[in-house]
């Protein structure tokens, strides 16, 4: 299966292509003719309803690909499958607007997102953007979604995306997906970030991001890796936090969190509920119902995803700072952010 896509697609299209005319076809239309494929045909189509379709049916085997047209570099339907159905990223490509510097970040989850997000507009401010550059214009036709984040910096117009990737092995298909991404639709980011948990260790975690990064040509910086003309920058979650009443199991970023509202002074509020809880179930809290419990001592009523983003929006500045410090994460939260000493 062929799918030809892009504004040059008579150079890819034979004498046999199916030229599909998707204007006026309801879905049920569009799941009838891919339902007739076989997958020994070339379909020249502008649908991201039906590349889907056809992603989803032929996304097994690589000699199933989509071709942009526009640079004749082609994506296997599984990366295809993945990229929308992870990204929604619009694979039909002819990205268009400013060229601008800007950095993209996947995180695990959306609380993992939301944290980060305040990170960069609390101490790098940054603002909320519903604009896009030439470089992340993949993403503004889901910038409507609520787990997703595109930030600029008015003062030297500066952008970072922040995108949810469903676990570690979410953020490491997302990583190469994307870098592909890159490669066949010409456009580049200066910085990709790439944050996941040490879950088992360190070396552990790095292995799996340059694992990943095996199948690119890259070479080492002194905070990540050049491909190409992005630089992937790894960010290892990993802060114990020990408590009597918590029940500390393996990094994630409710360690951060914890941290944080230990040194904001919530942690000492809330701790004498904290041990009635403990006490009455008979085992120590997890973090995550710790957060829960804060959120509610705090007074906010929204979800947990919100209560990160304000709870870091009203920190103190020092205090952030610390955490992200002792986390070894400041650093190249700053790279990610254009503020890397000297600038």
């Amino acid at each position: 299966m062929r799918v030809i896509t892009g504004d040059r697609f008579e150079a890819f299209a034979d004498e046999k292509a199916i030229l599909f005319p998707e204007y006026r076809k309801n879905r049920d239309e569009l799941i009838d003719f891919v339902d007739s494929l076989t997958g020994e045909e070339t379909v020249v189509t502008a649908s991201l309803e039906l590349i889907d379709l056809i992603a989803w049916k032929f996304r097994r085997g690589e000699e199933n690909v989509l071709i942009y047209s526009d640079t004749g570099k082609s994506l296997t339907m599984k990366e295809v499958y993945e990229l929308r159905k992870y990204l929604d990223f619009d694979v039909r490509g002819g990205f268009s607007g400013e060229k601008a510097r800007s950095s993209v970040l996947f995180v695990e989850g959306k609380t993992d997102s939301k944290f980060f997000k305040a990170v960069f507009k609390k101490l790098f401010e940054f603002k909320e953007s519903r604009e896009a550059p030439y470089s992340l214009r993949f993403v503004e036709r889901v910038f409507e979604r609520d787990n997703f984040d595109l930030l600029k910096r008015e003062e030297d117009e500066y952008y970072i995306a922040v995108l949810p990737s469903e676990g570690n092995s979410g953020v490491i298909r997302n990583l190469g997906n994307f870098l592909k991404a890159m490669d066949v639709f010409d456009f580049t980011v200066e910085r990709l970030g790439v944050a996941i948990d040490i879950d088992e260790d360190r070396d552990a975690a790095l292995a799996s991001i340059t694992g990943k990064l095996s199948g690119f040509g890259h070479r080492k910086t002194p905070l990540g890796y050049l491909v190409g003309k992005t630089e992937v920058v790894p960010l290892i979650i990993g802060l114990p936090f020990g408590d009597e009443v918590i029940e500390w199991k393996k990094p994630t970023v409710e360690d951060l969190m914890l941290h944080l509202i230990a040194r904001e002074g919530l942690l000492e509020r809330i701790k004498p509920g904290l041990k009635a809880l403990n006490e009455s179930l008979g085992r120590k809290l997890k973090p995550k119902e710790v957060m829960y419990l804060a959120l509610s001592a705090y007074g906010h009523w929204g979800n947990l995803e919100g209560f990160y983003e304000l709870f870091v929006m009203r920190s103190r500045f020092r205090n952030l700072k610390v955490v992200l410090r002792e986390a070894g994460l400041m650093e190249s939260l700053a790279y990610l952010a254009g503020r890397e000493r000297g600038r």
